[in-house]
């Protein structure tokens, strides 16, 4: 079985694939918050209570690829790897065979996570395609029909924006970001969810607006299908005007992808 891990600002994601099945069907998949300060074993004995709870045997796991953003997880999981399964991992970093042109400045800032839907959605979807991951971020990737990596866009994500409005303004309590019954609110609680939902949605249906307009200029035959990923993706998505699709595993699709694009034996350390 294959381990592929997102570590994320907010949250990591972990999928397991079986590599018998064509194409590799994943067997399970969690979410958890993302712990900085963890330790070696404090990783590796929840990962592996996790996999049994499902009636997974840890001992499966016969490759590992991870995509991370927080750097300081990155050696602690790492060595959570090799010492608790004897496997060391593939990251997604630069030199990593991606199959897919970057044509931005500098190839090596784009992050790992950002490069995964990328390479998924291109795969699953085809293009021009748009992928909007909604995460401590809201990220925007533009692939083109020939599968190449265009550009995008980062805002901040709706909790993070949120936060800052709730920790600046003294007299507004945290209210639970979802939907209003009505635009037009009639109490404090009514004009905070109005103003953060109906707001965001204004956010990311204005950067669509303007990404399928100049994308048009460059790819006027297709319309780009447009994909939501990410924690907040079910709750944003059904009232924006451009989103057709939402997938919770594209992030780790495309880990899954990678790790076939880069498939060679992966040394296996010796136990301690």
């Amino acid at each position: 079985m294959l381990l592929a891990l997102d570590v994320g600002n907010t949250n990591t994601k972990l999928g397991l694939y079986s590599l018998d099945a064509e194409p590799p069907a994943l067997a399970a998949h969690w979410r958890l918050t993302t712990h900085r300060t963890q330790t070696v074993d404090e990783y590796g004995a929840l990962f592996i209570n996790l996999f049994r709870m499902k009636g997974i045997d840890p001992a499966q796991v016969k490759h590992i690829i991870i995509s991370s953003v927080v750097p300081p997880v990155e050696t602690t999981l790492r060595q959570m790897c090799e010492a608790y399964f004897h496997i060391d991992p593939l990251f997604v970093e630069p030199g990593i065979k991606t199959g897919m042109p970057v044509l931005v400045d500098n190839p090596t800032e784009l992050g790992a996570d950002r490069l995964c839907d990328s390479i998924a959605a291109f795969e699953k979807y085809g293009g021009p395609c748009i992928v909007v991951d909604f995460g401590t971020a809201t990220k925007f990737e533009v692939i083109s029909a020939r599968g190449e990596y265009l550009g995008g866009a980062i805002a901040p994500g709706l909790g993070l924006s949120a936060e800052a409005l709730f920790s600046r303004a003294a007299r507004l309590s945290r209210v639970d970001i979802k939907r209003p019954a009505k635009v037009i609110g009639t109490n404090t609680i009514g004009h905070l969810q109005t103003g953060l939902y109906y707001g965001y949605i204004g956010l990311v249906d204005g950067i669509l607006d303007r990404i399928v307009a100049e994308l048009a200029t460059a790819e006027p035959v297709q319309k780009p299908r447009i994909i939501a990923s990410g924690i907040m993706a079910h709750m944003i998505a059904p009232d924006s005007r451009h989103i057709a699709e939402i997938d919770d595993m594209l992030t780790l699709d495309g880990l899954r992808i990678l790790f076939d694009r880069n498939r060679t034996p992966r040394p296996r350390s010796r136990p301690h």
